[in-house]
């Protein structure tokens, strides 16, 4: 497999800036994955950087940026912020990207599809990636955070724990059953929301995750180029 290169990049964002770290394959494919953190932590955390290593080193440019505020709005615009930096970049000219975050991190990716659904163009985004979906929170599958995913019009991974307390197998199962896009779910048996697994080292879950995250993605470029 390829190398890759960490460049740091602060990102405009209203009169304030975002970090962010760009994951720059040696060779250069046409392809992009922008990702950021869920309600804890920063774009450092060890799920995220494990994932852009995997996905970097097979010739896909990986963008991850940090935004710790709660505010889903906020969130929300900080990421339109980024995927606007990284369309118009003219160092990295890309054809398509892939839209990805961890729990509230894969909210904010959704809603910003959604929004950018309504303005109708949204060809330069292939996909979304939501790690962790949080539909509803712990205890309370009466109120689900689903509205957003009902209006994305591009394919969508979830990928999530079977025993994670913020998204109910059945209940996310029932979400997919009723969006009008190509969905997979890929359920890692027994791990919990912070996708730990009784048994099991964090290494070798996140290679796990990171082997499905590629393989879909791929597959989705494949059929763009036939």
């Amino acid at each position: 497999m390829g190398d890759h290169s960490e460049v740091k990049v602060k990102i405009p964002f209203g009169t304030k800036y975002l970090d962010a770290i760009f994951s720059v394959p040696d060779k250069i494919l046409t392809h992009g994955v922008i990702l950021t953190h869920g309600a804890g932590g920063d774009m450092n955390f060890s799920h995220l950087v494990s994932l852009v290593a995997y996905l970097a080193s097979r010739g896909i440019l990986c963008l991850r940026f940090t935004c710790k505020s709660l505010n889903i709005a906020y969130r929300t615009k900080a990421y339109k912020s980024v995927v606007e930096y990284l369309k118009s970049s003219s160092e990295y000219k890309l054809s398509s990207v892939f839209l990805g975050g961890r729990s509230m991190g894969s909210r904010a990716a959704a809603s910003v599809l959604r929004q950018i659904s309504q303005d109708d163009n949204e060809d330069f985004i292939r996909g979304l990636i939501c790690l962790s979906y949080p539909l509803h929170r712990p205890n309370l599958q009466s109120k689900l955070r689903d509205e957003d995913l009902f209006f994305v019009k591009c394919p969508v991974l979830f990928i999530s724990g079977t025993e994670d307390e913020m998204c109910e197998k059945k209940l996310l199962e029932g979400v997919a059953s009723k969006m009008k896009t190509p969905r997979k779910i890929y359920w890692v048996e027994k791990a919990n929301h912070g996708m730990a697994a009784k048994g099991r080292t964090e290494d070798d879950i996140m290679m796990e995750v990171n082997t499905q995250i590629f393989s879909w993605i791929k597959e989705i470029i494949e059929q763009e180029n036939k």
